[in-house]
C-alpha cells in the first residue's frame, strides 16, 4: 500500500511539474509574440519618419538639428532588449515632438496635405505602439509572476526561466502620442 501511495505522490508531483512547465512555456511564447507586435508597430512608425522629414525640408527654414537627430536615431541600431529599445524610442519621440513644434511655426507646412496625412499616420502608429506595449507588458507581468512566485519558481529555476523586461518609456508624458492639430 505504501508503494502505491509513493508512486501516486511521485506521479502527482510529475504532473504538477509538467503543468507548471507548460504554463511557463506558454507565457514565455506569449511575451515573444507580444514583442514582435511592438517591433511591427515601431517599424511602421520608423517608415513614416523619412517622409515627415522630407515634408519639413520642402518648406525650408526647419531646424536642421532636429532633422539630423531624427535621421540618426532612426538609423541607429539599438540592442534588442526592451529597455534599450525603450530608451531609443523615448529619444525619437522627443525629437518628433520638436519637429512638430517647429512645424507649428510654418503655416504652409501645417496646411500641406502630405504633412497632415503623415501626422495622421504617425498618430495612428503611436496609438498602435501604445496598445502593443500594454499587451506586451501584460504578458511580461504574467510570466514574471510565474517565474518569481512559489511553487512555480522551483520549476522555473530548474529549467532556467528568467523574468522578462518591461517595455517602458522614460517619462509618463511620452506615453501619449504626439499632439497633432488638424
Amino acid at each position: 500500500m505504501s508503494e502505491f501511495l509513493l508512486t501516486a505522490a511521485l506521479l502527482a508531483l510529475a504532473v504538477w511539474g509538467i503543468v507548471l512547465f507548460n504554463r511557463l512555456v506558454r507565457w514565455r511564447n506569449q511575451v515573444r509574440e507580444a514583442w514582435s507586435g511592438i517591433e511591427v508597430q515601431l517599424k511602421r512608425r520608423h517608415s513614416l519618419i523619412p517622409n515627415l522629414v522630407e515634408a519639413a525640408k520642402a518648406y525650408g527654414g526647419y531646424e536642421s538639428g532636429v532633422l539630423e537627430r531624427l535621421t540618426a536615431l532612426r538609423s541607429g541600431e539599438a540592442e534588442l532588449t526592451p529597455g534599450a529599445v525603450g530608451e531609443a524610442e523615448s529619444r525619437l519621440t522627443r525629437d518628433i515632438r520638436r519637429l512638430v513644434a517647429v512645424a507649428e511655426a510654418y503655416p504652409e507646412l501645417k496646411a500641406s496635405d502630405t504633412y497632415l496625412q503623415l501626422m495622421q499616420g504617425l498618430t495612428e502608429a503611436e496609438n498602435q505602439i501604445q496598445y502593443a506595449r500594454r499587451y506586451y507588458n501584460g504578458a511580461v507581468r504574467e510570466l514574471n509572476v510565474l517565474v518569481q512566485s512559489f511553487p512555480s519558481n522551483l520549476v522555473a529555476g530548474l529549467f532556467r526561466f528568467r523574468p522578462a523586461e518591461y517595455f517602458e518609456v522614460e517619462l509618463a508624458a511620452e506615453r501619449q502620442p504626439p499632439e497633432v492639430r488638424l
